[in-house]
Formats: C-alpha cells, structure tokens, sequence
C-alpha cells in the first residue's frame, strides 16, 4: 500500500474512466454531520423508529418530525471543493461516475453529470399512494408537504431502512464499478451493503482503489491500492496540485 499523493496523482492521469465512490465524509465540510456519529442525527432519533418504511406508512407525520429537521440541514449546505474537484476532472476530459450513498444532492449541485444516488435523493418528493414526484425545491418546507391528489404525506424519493436500492441503480453502479480505470472511495467506510460491495467488485477486476479518508477503514489493507489520509477537501486539492488536469 503507498501513501504518496504523487503515486495516486500518477493513476488519476492515466485514468480516462474514474468511478468514484462516495459517502458522508465527503459532505460533512458542507455542514452534513454523519448521521452514524455521536451527535448526528440517529443520537435523536431511533432510526428504526423513525427511518424505516414501515414507520413512515404507520405514522408518516411522526417520521416527519425528523425529516424536517433533517431537511434543514441538508438544505443549508452547499458542495465543498471534495464536490467541486470531481466535476473538474470531468471538465478536463475524464469520465466521472460517481456513485454517492448520500442524498444531500451535492454532487449534482456541483455540475456532475453522472451521479448515481445510491441511497435515493432528498432533492425528490414522492407520494407512495399515487406515485406523483414533485422536486423538495418547489415545496414549503416550513410544515409537512402533502400531495395534493391523496392529501397525505410526501415520502422523499430516499431509500428508507426496510426499502430494496433501485434495480436500475444497482446495476449501473456494478457496471462502473468494473468497468473503469481508476476506482476512488471517498468519505465512506464502505460497511452499508450493497454500496459496501463495490470497492471488491473493482479490486476483483485488477481496478485501482485510491481510498480517501480520516482514518483506516475495513477497505484499507483489504483492496485499497493507496490510502490518503485526511479530510476529503485537503486530500482532494493536494491530489489535484500534482496531476496534469
């Protein structure tokens, strides 16, 4: 394993094809705490209580109460350089999937092009009764937003716990998992499957991991070809000072 930025900034340009895999960490300089850690969001509310699909067709405006305060949060942050960095690359030629486990919609917001949101998106509003969609942006956030055919609760188009990950989605993000030149894991310790199993399915095809995080995870001594260690923005301007894009 090598911790030199020089060697990973070598891959990344010869990379033509980067699929990058992303999770909280990466957003957590934006002003999104890792919902998992001590004072994130599952502190106050039991996930299984509150973020299970379940819960939300029992007693959708109890769930509510957290995705509103959820809501406030993520409404609030903006894409940090980490975000910035990956659109860039594409900017300078390189095909970027990126692959997120967060809903936060930074990626997008960043000007990505191809973002697979692994775990659903907060930027979507969906009604389970009729299926209508309608985009967060467009509703008051100030209280409960309803559909207005069935007059219940929207659920956003989120992967609640108890929920299967889009078939579409899955798919495509196995295929860019093997189908690259470089695979990058940033800000995740990749141990919520299935997202967890992409890092493998890219070691498994003799694919480069560059492992971006604060500390060694699972991922470390198992598949990751060189481990940056350290917060996603820093990690993410000091590998782009040394490579050519």
């Amino acid at each position: 394993m090598n911790s030199s930025f020089k060697e990973a900034a070598k891959l990344l340009n010869r990379a033509s094809r980067i699929t990058v895999l992303t999770g909280a960490g990466i957003s957590v300089e934006s002003g999104i705490p890792d919902f998992r850690s001590p004072g994130g969001l599952w502190d106050k509310f039991d996930p299984f209580e509150y973020a299970h699909i379940d819960s939300f067709k029992k007693d959708p405006y109890k769930v509510w109460e957290m995705l509103l305060e959820m809501g406030k949060i993520i409404d609030k942050a903006k894409p940090n350089y980490a975000h910035i960095s990956l659109k860039l690359l594409e900017d300078k030629g390189k095909n970027v999937k990126i692959i997120t486990q967060n809903i936060d919609g930074l990626h997008t917001k960043a000007g990505s092009s191809v973002v697979y949101e692994f775990h659903g998106t907060w930027e979507k509003m969906q009604c389970i009764k009729c299926g209508e969609i309608e985009k967060t942006q467009n509703l008051n956030l100030e209280k409960i937003p309803l559909c207005p055919t069935c007059n219940i609760p929207y659920k956003p188009t989120v992967i609640f716990f108890g929920e299967a990950i889009d078939t579409y989605i899955n798919v495509v993000s196995n295929d860019a998992s093997k189908n690259c030149d470089l695979f990058m894991v940033i800000g995740t310790s990749a141990q919520v499957f299935p997202a967890a199993s992409l890092p493998d399915i890219a070691f498994a095809n003799n694919i480069p991991v560059i492992e971006i995080n604060l500390e060694p995870t699972p991922l470390t001594n198992r598949v990751t070809s060189i481990f940056l260690q350290g917060k996603a923005t820093k990690a993410m301007q000091q590998l782009i000072k040394f490579t050519e894009v």
